[in-house]
């Protein structure tokens, strides 16, 4: 057996010279071939083919001019066949892969430049698109690897420095990722989605000015103006410029061809800007529209639910979402319409933050005569015992006869219970509704009233 062994190590040894020797001459044969001219080169190529589809000459020559040519099928399918019959030339195995990227066959494409970069570690156009790939595979760490390697070779090479930008924003690495992009930028200032990257990395990096006066430059662009301008009107949101962000939306929702998740986004977010600004009417309008498309949108049926409500009644819209002023005025219309045939004295109105005012008013009717404590809850929700503790506490201390709790939510069992022995009513917002529909009216008789009372005297 041990005979053998040199017989077989000969043996090898001359295949393989006879397979590299093969290939060689396909290659000067490819050139002389292709010296003739592209057109009867390719055409003396595919008769060879058509009579052995294995030819490595013919394949060498029609992969190289279809290349060339970017026909990216016929070209994949030559260097393909050239490596299933043992081709070994990293030029093959290259175009094998920038192929396979150009037809989007990302794994064809890794395998044949992750074979080209083990030919020869230091070849460019290998380095530089492997490490595309990588990012494109999701690789970010062996991307900005083999991408720094292409950098130290053409620092100036603006594609490179947008996917190291790009691959160290991914990894949240936001300072790098600005450096990097930056000087893309300058290179390509035509690239707006760098710019765009650059622009999230200011905004992540709490650089709101920064990150704003970007998205702004880019709010008119076809292309990434639509998710520029709802991050605009977004960060003018969180500044509580509510104008602005309207702006920010409307401008977004102008643009043409606009993805439908983008616009059903700006048109939520402007239906939110427009709530705060308390122009529920304008607000609807979109949600409306949003239900329209997507019925299952985030909030928008909820949204729609309580707005609805509040647009139909604006003493309702008045009592939950309106200046402390205002919200007030109307708390005294109803405390003074509160009794019938009374005559009221408000003595003292105090207003706890934006949750709830208490209004002291002294009642003399034909019957009675006490004084009476209002407490006018206007945030939603279920009212809770400790807040009817505290109310009762407040009674006791102007030493009220009576108290009052309005709410414009409900009031729990506990509550309910908390309040069965004392000399204090629950009113919740169902019976609150009522009275707001009939307030005015009710404030527009009383005022009659006492001016034909006034006549009368005089």
């Amino acid at each position: 057996m041990s005979s053998m062994v040199p017989f077989l190590a000969i043996f090898i040894v001359l295949s393989l010279g006879v397979l590299g020797f093969m290939f060689l001459k396909a290659q000067i044969g490819a050139k002389l071939l292709q010296s003739k001219g592209k057109d009867a080169a390719l055409k003396t190529a595919q008769k060879r083919l058509d009579h052995n589809p294995r030819d490595a000459q013919a394949l060498q020559i029609a992969g190289n001019i279809y290349f060339e040519d970017q026909v990216w099928d016929k070209a994949y399918k030559a260097y393909e066949t050239l490596i299933d019959i043992g081709s070994n030339d990293q030029n093959v195995y290259m175009r094998y892969g920038l192929s396979a990227m150009k037809l989007g066959f990302q794994d064809e494409a890794y395998k044949g430049l992750t074979l080209a970069r083990a030919h020869k570690q230091d070849n460019f156009e290998v380095n530089f698109n492997l490490g595309v790939l990588e990012f494109q595979r999701n690789n970010y760490e062996k991307a900005i690897s083999i991408l720094q390697q292409v950098r130290a070779q053409d620092p100036e090479h603006a594609a490179t420095l947008r996917y190291l930008g790009h691959a160290f924003f991914k990894i949240k690495k936001y300072k790098e990722a600005m450096s990097f992009i930056r000087k893309a930028i300058d290179i390509a200032p035509e690239d707006k989605e760098s710019l765009y990257t650059l622009a999230e990395c200011y905004f992540e990096a709490n650089q709101q000015e920064q990150a704003l006066k970007v998205f702004s430059h880019l709010r008119p662009d076809p292309l990434m103006g639509p998710s520029a301008c709802l991050m605009c009107g977004s960060i003018n949101m969180e500044r509580h410029q509510y104008d602005r962000a309207v702006e920010d939306f409307e401008i977004g929702l102008k643009h043409q061809n606009i993805k439908p998740d983008a616009s059903l986004e700006l048109k939520y977010k402007l239906a939110t800007a427009y709530l705060k600004k308390n122009e529920i009417g304008k607000a609807l309008t979109y949600l409306r529209d949003i239900q329209t498309t997507n019925a299952s949108y985030k909030d928008v049926a909820i949204l729609l639910g309580k707005y609805q409500e509040l647009n139909a009644n604006k003493n309702l819209q008045i009592f939950l979402m309106a200046p402390s002023s205002d919200f007030v005025a109307l708390c005294r219309k109803i405390v003074m319409t509160y009794f019938t045939r009374a005559k009221i004295k408000i003595s003292n109105i105090s207003v706890n933050k934006n949750e709830w005012a208490d209004i002291l008013a002294e009642v003399d009717t034909p019957k009675w005569a006490d004084v009476v404590m209002f407490r006018f809850i206007r945030t939603q929700g279920s009212v809770g015992e400790l807040i009817l503790r505290d109310f009762h506490a407040h009674v006791k201390e102007v030493k009220a006869g009576k108290g009052i709790c309005i709410a414009v939510g409900s009031f729990t069992d506990e509550a309910k219970r908390y309040t069965e022995a004392r000399l204090i009513d629950l009113i919740d917002k169902e019976k609150l509704v009522v009275m707001l529909n009939t307030v005015d009216v009710k404030a527009a008789a009383l005022t009659a009233a006492s001016g034909k009372s006034h006549n009368k005297t005089l």
